[in-house]
């Protein structure tokens, strides 16, 4: 009975001394003693919360709305919100913090799979609207840019720096007239050169096509139409660069490279309207099952020398092959706008030019 006494009597002291239970109460609140030994621990350790965030021996918690500021290898970076943290790592499932990890060390968690892995695995998303999206932080970062060295482009007046809304042109391509005397020997059994013909014309389009763009007005750039055909050109530029690299490598299959030694052929003799034909043979086919079944039994039947692998439409066999096809496409339409011919030869003659 006489230790509880003592106790009750130890337990009374403790709350006098901590000043959390006013006189007119008989009762006090378990988290204003937390709350009130957490204030006393840190006046306690004050000193070692004093040391900086670069030692990487400061305090461990970040307040969930304010930040910091964090130097590693010299550079000066800036600590996110607890918040922030958190939800960065939940957008890429990743665990919002592991076993013995403080806050700090979260943080820098994050930078690295920020730093490493840039683009977060969002499923199927609209390309266009990617394409879109990267035009206004592209114009962003050029206006930022621009406010931030004002002075250093004043001194340089006659620079030739690429101006605010301005696509990124490919600048390795031969002109219209060396790929006219290319072409002379188009199909003639030279793959080496066909490939060549076919990569430099279409590099020749999409140079033609970016410098026009680049050519418009501020206005115009800033205009919803003008950001619309910069996003069309680098979401064209982006389907294409698959085909690229299979002309590059040389390892593009035999029958679309047929089809696109035909179109080419045609586009260089200006007669649009027989190379869409071409195109859309290639695209969509004209076999009986375009998905592309070869082998539909072991009898000869009617009809059975239509069905070929050439014939089969190339548009469904992956969605890279779609992507660099669609391109193709849009190569066309431009080279019918950029090389004008007769209006009998042309596809919907004049509806090119009100893009531009």
């Amino acid at each position: 009975m006489d230790f509880l006494k003592a106790e009750m009597e130890r337990k009374r002291k403790l709350l006098q001394e901590k000043d959390i239970m006013p006189s007119t109460k008989k009762y006090f609140r378990r988290g204003d003693l937390v709350a009130k030994e957490k204030e006393e621990y840190i006046k306690k350790h004050a000193n070692s919360f004093a040391v900086k965030l670069s030692d990487g021996q400061g305090p461990s918690r970040i307040a969930d709305n304010e930040g910091g500021v964090l130097e590693e290898d010299g550079v000066t970076v800036a600590v996110l919100p607890r918040k922030e943290v958190i939800r960065r790592l939940r957008d890429r499932n990743e665990p919002i913090s592991l076993f013995g990890e403080s806050d700090i060390e979260a943080f820098r968690r994050l930078r690295k799979l920020e730093i490493s892995e840039p683009e977060i695995n969002r499923g199927l998303r609209n390309d266009f609207q990617e394409a879109m999206e990267r035009v206004d932080e592209a114009y962003l970062n050029e206006i930022l840019s621009t406010k931030k060295n004002e002075d250093d482009q004043h001194s340089d007046d006659g620079s030739s720096k690429p101006k605010a809304g301005d696509v990124k042109v490919i600048t390795d391509a031969i002109s219209y007239e060396e790929i006219l005397e290319l072409s002379k020997d188009l199909g003639k059994g030279n793959g080496d050169l066909d490939l060549k013909i076919i990569s430099q014309l279409l590099k020749l389009l999409l140079q033609i096509w970016g410098q026009k763009l680049n050519s418009r007005p501020e206005a115009e750039k800033r205009s919803v139409k003008g950001k619309r055909a910069s996003a069309t050109y680098g979401q064209t530029q982006q389907y294409l660069k698959p085909l690229f690299k299979k002309l590059r490598n040389k390892s593009i299959q035999d029958d679309i490279l047929d089809s696109l030694t035909i179109i080419v052929g045609h586009l260089l003799d200006r007669n649009y309207v027989i190379a869409n034909d071409a195109y859309l043979q290639m695209a969509i086919g004209n076999a009986p099952w375009p998905i592309g079944v070869t082998m539909v039994g072991i009898h000869a039947r009617t009809g059975r020398e239509k069905i070929f692998s050439k014939h089969v439409a190339h548009v469904l066999n992956d969605e890279t092959q779609r992507k660099y096809i669609q391109g193709l496409k849009r190569l066309m339409t431009k080279c019918q706008y950029f090389f004008p011919t007769d209006p009998s030869r042309c596809v919907e003659y004049g509806a090119t030019e009100l893009e531009f």
